[in-house]
């Protein structure tokens, strides 16, 4: 079992699933700037088949952010929509989470955050994840993937909380992440640089 095998096969799947359905172009229709971030932008991806977007635009428009995921509804098949409205929020961002299943007949789950641009979150996750792309060696990519593997099926772990506990920790494994987290909880993830 190779894993950097199976990370580079779900990246590339991904990269087509983009392709394919044109959603940043669909974004992009309405004035959008589109940024990959999360495991696919930083080559990391591994079991979890899921596709991070941030999308700014100058303003938060509900109707034309629905007349963009409409458009995108009718065309492909996406078998599950939740929509968070966070415009009145700190974040200042309409949250669009997808479950989308693509030729293979695989699910994968798409987060397209909407982010109005100047807010204070703008750019803090790309910052983020340009630094742990920055600070990868072959070793440390090694790491996180093998940690990510072995991860239970049933458990879930956000990606940030595993480069916390490798760049942070020197965690080399499952289990010692486990003890990590335990002792070092990552409260706020967008204040975490590696």
């Amino acid at each position: 079992m190779d894993i950097l095998k199976i990370s580079e096969q779900n990246q590339k799947t991904a990269w087509k699933i983009l392709e394919d359905t044109r959603i940043i172009k669909a974004w992009e229709s309405i004035g959008a700037t589109v940024n990959i971030i999360g495991s696919l932008k930083t080559g990391l991806m591994m079991k979890a088949c899921d596709i991070d977007m941030h999308i700014y635009t100058d303003k938060l428009d509900i109707a034309e952010s629905f007349s963009v995921m409409q458009s995108l509804a009718e065309k492909l098949q996406f078998k599950e929509i939740h929509y968070i409205n966070g415009i009145d929020t700190e974040e200042e961002c309409i949250e669009w989470h997808v479950l989308y299943e693509n030729n293979d007949m695989n699910v994968w789950k798409m987060d397209m955050i909407q982010i109005r641009k100047g807010s204070k979150y703008d750019g803090t996750v790309e910052n983020v994840t340009n630094a742990i792309i920055n600070k990868l060696t072959p070793d440390i990519r090694q790491t996180i993937l093998q940690i990510k593997y072995d991860i239970p099926d049933n458990i879930k772990i956000p990606g940030i909380e595993i480069y916390h506990a490798v760049f942070s920790g020197k965690v080399k494994t499952y289990e010692e992440l486990e003890q990590w987290r335990k002792t070092n909880p990552l409260t706020n993830s967008l204040d975490w640089l590696p």
